[in-house]
């Protein structure tokens, strides 16, 4: 794991903390909304052959036999936009976009207000062959506005070899070189295989340049594509577990038994089922990972030893809320007060239940993501 990555995800939980300790809990409240329903706009721009509906699928953790997936040849009309929501994060949208025309009167303007150029968080520039100029004019326009990080990706067939990839990748460069495009970078996507070739670095690159709720809200709603996605996510369910903790002792400072215990177990089965789906553990991506691999399901499916990864249930969550808590009767430590943010400190048993009980639950789900990952011999690049 790059060594910015992991600063990227530990500089989010000091920046929820940094809120807190200035009163802004509204900036707080909306990260952790944004972060469980993983709000993000991305856009896919170019032909739309079978190597681009491959993508938009393996993004969402769909293929081409499940409902909702994107299909080729595309019934959408070549020069209008699809939306493609995820299933299991609907506020995730990949829009797909016709690619800018080829021709020498192409009208930038035209194009890019055409296909909402503006709405999205970033757009990746797809293609299999060749760059065309008109492309990398659309590239240069988005970076002089100063919005929207731009990336071209070349999307890999079936029997494209790596020489030929790096050919094509060569020459799409010098494109880029051509039209004054300084340390141009291409990366090379194979669409059924994400964790194989430059979309592991595709993805860093897309994390550091959006805004960092963005950032984070995006790598929550990929599926796991490699064991250290699956590290990266853990660590940033850890920080929005430590934020909903905050909020929830700030509002449990009633006077009234049991209330904590009620606040905390409804998020916490808001944030255990955002991790079951972004984890990829329910039966669907499951199974849906064993036949790509050619394993048994149901051996895939023995593998999630912990009780949420098969069904994260309210019965469950408060369980382990009680245990915790049983374990906390006596006074809170001087190591989960110094976590606390100030206002919460008070209700230091909250705070602390709930920090222990969900991380808890997370790194047991994150091993299970792991093990299955592992059974299906899923590795990093591999």
């Amino acid at each position: 794991m790059a060594v910015d990555v992991v600063s990227h995800s530990l500089h989010l939980l000091e920046t929820l903390k940094e809120s807190f300790e200035n009163n802004k809990l509204s900036d707080v409240k909306e990260a952790v909304e944004d972060l469980l329903i993983s709000r993000i706009n991305l856009g896919v721009a170019g032909d739309r052959g079978p190597q681009k509906a491959a993508f938009l699928n393996t993004l969402r953790g769909l293929g081409p036999e499940d409902e909702g997936a994107a299909q080729s040849p595309s019934p959408t009309p070549p020069d209008e936009l699809a939306v493609y929501p995820n299933p299991k994060h609907p506020d995730f949208h990949l829009w797909d976009l016709p690619p800018p025309h080829t021709a020498s009167t192409f009208d930038l303007e035209g194009y890019m207000e055409r296909v909402k150029f503006m709405r999205y968080n970033a757009v990746v520039m797809a293609f299999t062959q060749s760059l065309h100029p008109n492309s990398v004019a659309v590239f240069l326009e988005a970076r002089s506005l100063q919005r929207n990080p731009v990336y071209f990706a070349l999307l890999a067939s079936g029997t494209d070899t790596e020489k030929v990839l790096e050919e094509r990748r060569k020459a799409s460069l010098e494109v880029l070189r051509a039209h004054g495009v300084a340390l141009p970078k291409v990366f090379l996507v194979r669409p059924n295989f994400l964790e194989k070739l430059d979309f592991p670095g595709l993805l860093e690159e897309m994390e550091r340049d959006l805004p960092e709720i963005r950032a984070h809200a995006l790598l929550l709603a990929l599926p796991t594509l490699s064991p250290a996605l699956v590290g990266r996510k853990r660590d940033a369910f850890k920080a929005l577990v430590w934020a909903a903790a905050s909020l929830s002792g700030g509002v449990s400072t009633i006077p009234v038994p049991l209330v904590a215990s009620m606040v905390d177990a409804s998020v916490g089965v808001r944030i255990l089922t955002k991790a079951r789906a972004s984890l990829c553990l329910d039966d669907q991506s499951v199974e849906r990972l064993a036949r790509q691999r050619g394993v048994e399901p149901a051996r895939l499916k023995a593998l999630r030893t912990c009780n949420l990864s098969a069904e994260v249930t309210k019965g469950e969550v408060k369980l382990r809320l009680a245990a915790v808590e049983k374990e906390l009767a006596t006074n809170t430590t001087l190591l989960v007060e110094m976590a606390m943010p100030r206002h919460a400190r008070s209700v230091g048993r909250s705070f602390s239940a709930m920090m222990q009980a969900l991380n808890g639950a997370i790194d047991e789900m994150g091993t299970d993501a792991e093990k299955i990952l592992a059974a299906a011999g899923v590795e990093e690049g591999k």
